[in-house]
């Protein structure tokens, strides 16, 4: 058995199309694992999560409107010149006032900037799972891009070998009369063919193992067989209907229609009257410094209090037309969410069609070029026999080696081609979620918990501590080559 017969028997298994990653333990150098490594360090992911975490106090923002406030004021005054006809002598004053604010009515807008603020959070969940994954179909694509390429390498080397093999044959068949120089020229070409491609695709691998490092954050190991696909639709039909209920970027494009809906009842609450309740407490201290002209100075009062409460109604009359503009704002932003959500259906029915048909044509080639393979295999076997009886040139084994060559690369990108088509067909459907793939409860970000704790949160002083960046650099990841073990 040639070389390049034993790459190929070792290539015809090492991929499958078929229950999602079943749950075992993660090494370093499975596509699970890989898939958990990019979970817990891609930037574009890290960076996703912290801007939900700005979206969720979007919420205890707009709720900060409706709630009471309290506000106290102290000045100090230092009067450095006084008017010639006034009856005080007044150096300096120190004032303290107290201002207790509880909104009662505002005409709706705090209650629709609230349900906005947290429709958006809402939203803001589908696009961290739409972030998660498009995170793991680039991290799948570029597992299978270096299995692939490393493969196509491992064939190219074969080839090489065999090329110098059949150079070494050839020139001595010249030496003894029994090829021309031609012949020798034939298996000369084609070598040096064969080893510019082996370059060619060494700098591919180099390229596909930074990729590698660039989307999991760290080199790639030996990399196993990836595990089967679950069942996937049957139909582009059942695709395209499961994608459409599921898919997180049509869902958060719905759920921003329904918040700029909150938006516009916002806007028209502008134009109505508020009501509120209201406290003041003051305090002034002239700090013996306070006297009348014809007055004695112990008899005047250096020091007051005062306070008051009542009730606060706002009627807007006239605002130069700005509640008016407000609204009009407001409803073509919701005109534009909800143009917006068409098109991102119209994306999500393009996408579910195209990975459909792209998964359903991989399969179809890998069959095919199954076939073409065993069939090449068969062909240079005879070539090489029919050549042993002068029926065959050299030629015709070069060819017959070379069209084995190239139904083994399509062979080993269908499968790939396949695997990432339908991997990316799961991402459409919404079925490609850390939560879908086996991990870890513990291990999965829980967007929930950051909401739930801040939502409710009172306190002014109340902060998080400065969080550094979660994910990891690759500055020290060594280079690449283009080597295989």
């Amino acid at each position: 058995m040639t070389g390049r017969e034993r790459v190929s028997r070792l290539l015809a298994g090492w991929l499958t199309i078929g229950a999602l990653f079943p749950a075992s333990p993660a090494a370093a150098d499975d596509l699970r694992g890989a898939l958990g490594a990019a979970y817990r360090s891609n930037p574009t992911l890290a960076a996703a999560r912290a801007g939900q975490r700005a979206t969720d106090e979007s919420v205890p923002i707009a709720r900060a409107d409706g709630l009471p406030s309290l506000i106290t004021t102290v000045t100090e005054t230092e009067f450095v010149r006084q008017s010639p006809v006034s009856g005080t002598d007044l150096p300096r004053m120190l004032g303290a006032s107290t201002t207790l604010n509880v909104p009662i009515y505002s005409g709706g807008g705090v209650r629709h900037a609230i349900s906005a603020a947290k429709i958006r959070v809402g939203a803001g969940k589908d696009d961290l799972r739409s972030t998660e994954g498009t995170i793991f179909a680039q991290a799948v694509a570029a597992y299978l891009d270096v299995m692939r390429t490393e493969a196509i390498v491992r064939l190219n080397k074969a080839q090489v070998q065999t090329l110098e093999f059949d150079l070494s044959m050839t020139s001595d068949r010249f030496q003894i009369g029994d090829l021309t120089r031609t012949d020798v020229a034939q298996s000369q070409s084609r070598l040096a063919v064969a080893r510019g491609n082996l370059r060619t695709a060494e700098a591919n691998l180099v390229s596909a193992r930074e990729t590698y490092i660039q989307v999991i954050g760290e080199p790639a190991g030996v990399l196993e067989s990836p595990p089967p696909l679950p069942d996937l639709p049957a139909t582009v039909e059942e695709a395209v209907g499961y994608a459409l209920d599921n898919n997180p970027d049509l869902s958060a494009s719905r759920q921003r229609v329904k918040a700029a809906g909150h938006d516009v009842s916002s806007a028209k609450a502008s134009r109505l009257p508020t009501v509120s309740l209201f406290a003041d407490g003051n305090y002034t201290d002239y700090l013996n410094s306070l006297s009348y002209i014809g007055f004695v100075s112990g008899s005047v009062p250096q020091r007051y209090t005062a306070a008051d409460v009542g009730v606060r109604a706002t009627i807007p009359l006239f605002q130069g037309g700005r509640p008016a503009a407000q609204v009009r704002q407001a409803q073509a932003r919701e005109d534009q969410a909800a143009e917006t959500a068409i098109g991102t259906e119209r994306q999500v029915i393009a996408n579910a069609r195209s990975a459909w048909a792209t998964w359903a044509a991989a399969n179809d080639v890998i069959t095919s070029s199954q076939t073409a393979v065993d069939a090449a295999q068969l062909s240079l076997e005879g070539v090489r026999a029919e050549n042993t009886v002068g029926n065959r040139t050299v030629l015709d084994i070069l060819n017959a080696e070379q069209e084995l060559v190239n139904a083994q690369v399509t062979l080993v990108t269908a499968r790939r081609n396949a695997y990432v088509a339908g991997f990316n067909l799961l991402v459409t459907m919404g079925r490609a979620q850390a939560r879908d793939l086996g991990f870890d409860k513990d291990a999965i970000y829980d967007p929930d918990a950051h909401y739930k704790r801040v939502k409710g949160t009172l306190w002014d002083w109340a902060t998080d501590p400065k969080m550094g960046p979660t994910a990891t650099r690759t500055v020290d990841t060594p280079a690449q080559t283009g080597s295989i073990p």
